[in-house]
């Protein structure tokens, strides 16, 4: 019976995370917001990152082919320097932070990261590397609230951090009605430190 309902697949994903610093400084920005936006599908701050490279759904048995050259590729890789910085919105729809600093560096990370999935074996959908980080998205056929907020961020320029992990993530999404919930399958220290497991430290939205 148990076999049965565990998931044959795991939609999954390769990203960098801000560190809380940063994440609260935009939340502080984004407070008003919550109150005068409540309808909007607010992501949990603890979920905020910024996507490298996106496989959607795989067999749970393929997961493990990523580790080593994941592993690998974070030990040789210098953390890129980033910052928070703006917002705006895809189609009215979807809000978002705007990405700032070494991004040629983050580039050239998103692409090896793209070759060594590559090299493993596993395919997926190229898409664009278009720096940002999701925070909320709007509900179906309301198409004002995420660019009525993206105009609010105009002016937000975060602190520069170093993205000090490369992350590897599951999510939940298509298994449930709830909200999108994200958990680190692994998570490796750039520039040269053992693979790390990254624990769930940071508040969701409610509690920032």
């Amino acid at each position: 019976m148990n076999e049965q309902t565990q998931p044959a697949t795991v939609r999954v994903f390769i990203a960098l995370a801000p560190p809380d610093h940063a994440k609260e400084e935009l939340a502080r920005e984004l407070r008003p917001a919550y109150d005068t936006h409540p309808d909007l599908r607010w992501n949990r701050i603890k979920d905020w990152h910024i996507t490298l490279a996106f496989l959607g759904e795989l067999p749970v048995g393929t997961v493990p082919l990523l580790r080593a050259p994941l592993a690998r590729l974070a030990a040789d890789h210098r953390p890129p320097r980033l910052a928070l910085r703006g917002g705006g919105s895809f189609d009215d729809r979807v809000l978002w932070s705007g990405v700032d600093g070494d991004l040629d560096e983050l580039h050239t990370l998103a692409a090896e990261v793209r070759t060594a999935v590559r090299s493993s074996g596993v395919a997926f959908e190229e898409r664009p590397l278009r720096p940002h980080l999701t925070l909320a998205r709007a509900r179906r056929g309301d198409r004002t609230s995420a660019g009525e907020v993206a105009e609010t961020l105009a002016g937000f320029t975060g602190r520069p951090w170093p993205a000090e992990r490369l992350h590897l993530v599951g999510s939940n999404v298509g298994r449930s009605r709830g909200p999108i919930h994200y958990r680190d399958i692994e998570a490796w220290a750039l520039g040269g430190d053992d693979g790390d497991r990254d624990g769930d430290r940071d508040g969701d939205r409610t509690g920032t």
